[in-house]
């Protein structure tokens, strides 16, 4: 898409491959990415950010950048994930900056949040609830969400994951990914099939245990929570119970009938969102 670069960010020892629009000396906005996409499923936002004077990047994150890809499983927990969010932001010069993340992304920006709240400007997470309400509406047996979590035990088996999501031309994949366009599947799926990528991204699911994910605690930066209300893996007990962990300044924003991919099926409500998120703070 016109006004987006790609280029190669030196972090932490490895090599993130990102995408980036807007001016070099404007603000900071970082943006992470979910599981199974890569930093691709942002080209709607990138340059709206860009056109506000902001200086937007969004990397393929560890596992998915061929030079962030180690084969560990342990080398994908918690705090190897925050580390990167900081390293990149650290290699561009970021002493603080905002961040934005979906899915696993959005996880992982509760846990920068709520560890590193010096670092950031603004919290934005997209479709994923604070970790401690997803706990809780897993116990709550009439939430639902036990059931829309059920995929995660699968994810985890090794072996079984890999060939069961990349089978019949990744099959389950493809479902996975709903009404998202032709070509942004394509990309995706490229990324993926690549050696070593899609047992990466599946570490995510397997290295990070629930102890960890609890460990950041209340949310004290302003923070935007924008949440799709047919979101076939996160239900709405978890969504409404994200705001009993907030500390700062929180804004909630459903979007009535629009399901998990958000930053793609409902780019223009999303991005007037976050642009209304970072001129307030």
């Amino acid at each position: 898409m016109d006004g987006i670069g790609i280029v190669e960010v030196e972090a932490g020892g490895m090599v993130f491959r990102a995408r980036v629009a807007g001016p070099e000396d404007g603000r900071p906005v970082l943006l992470l990415h979910g599981f199974p996409e890569t930093s691709a499923e942002w080209v709607l936002q990138l340059p709206v950010l860009a056109a506000a004077g902001c200086r937007a990047i969004a990397f393929d994150q560890r596992g998915y950048s061929p030079g962030a890809r180690p084969a560990d499983e342990a080398a994908y927990d918690r705090d190897a994930l925050v580390g990167d969010v900081l390293a990149v932001a650290d290699a561009l010069g970021a002493a603080t900056f905002d961040l934005v993340g979906h899915d696993w992304g959005g996880a992982i920006a509760w846990q920068v949040a709520g560890l590193h709240p010096e670092r950031l400007r603004t919290v934005t997470v997209v479709s994923t609830p604070h970790p401690d309400a997803m706990s809780a509406a897993a116990r709550d047996s009439g939430s639902g969400q036990r059931k829309q979590s059920a995929y995660m035990d699968m994810f985890r088996t090794r072996g079984v994951a890999e060939e069961r999501l990349l089978a019949d031309d990744a099959a389950y994949l493809r479902a996975a990914y709903g009404g998202l366009p032709d070509d942004a599947v394509t990309e995706y799926l490229a990324v993926l099939r690549e050696p070593g990528a899609l047992t990466a991204a599946l570490n995510w699911y397997r290295a990070i245990t629930p102890k960890s994910l609890h460990d950041a605690g209340p949310i004290t930066v302003p923070a935007l929570y924008v949440w799709g209300s047919a979101d076939g893996a996160l239900g709405r007990t978890a969504a409404e119970l994200t705001a009993a962990h907030m500390r700062g300044p929180y804004r909630f924003v459903e979007l009535s009938g629009i399901d998990h991919w958000v930053p793609e099926n409902a780019a223009g409500r999303l991005n007037t969102e976050l642009l209304r998120q970072l001129a307030a703070h």
